[in-house]
C-alpha cells in the first residue's frame, strides 16, 4: 500500500515525456513513476555491484603483487640515484 507522498517540480517537456509513455505502456502516471524510480534504483545497485566485483579482483591481484627480491628495501627511493651510477660506470661518465 501507498502511504507516502514526494512532489517535485520538473519541466513541461518531460511532463509531456512522462504522460505520454505512461499513455503508451497503458498504465497510470503515478505507475509510471514508480516504475521509473524503481527502475533507476536498480541500475544504481548494479553500478554498485560491479564496484565490489572491482574491489574484489583489486583483492585477489594485490595478493600475487609484492616487493623485488632485491633485498634493498629503499629500491624505489634510490633508483634514480642507481640508475645514474649505472649509466657513469657503463660509459664512463
Amino acid at each position: 500500500m501507498k502511504t507516502e507522498v514526494y512532489t517535485w517540480r520538473l519541466s513541461p517537456a518531460l511532463k509531456t515525456s512522462l504522460e505520454h509513455e505512461a499513455r503508451r505502456r497503458k498504465i497510470s502516471m503515478s505507475a509510471a513513476l514508480d516504475l521509473a524510480a524503481r527502475e533507476w534504483l536498480d541500475k544504481g545497485s548494479a553500478a554498485h555491484d560491479g564496484d565490489e566485483e572491482q574491489l574484489r579482483l583489486k583483492e585477489a591481484a594485490s595478493r600475487l603483487l609484492g616487493t623485488l627480491a632485491s633485498g634493498n628495501r629503499r629500491r624505489a627511493e634510490t633508483a634514480s640515484q642507481t640508475l645514474r651510477q649505472r649509466l657513469r660506470k657503463r660509459h664512463g661518465r
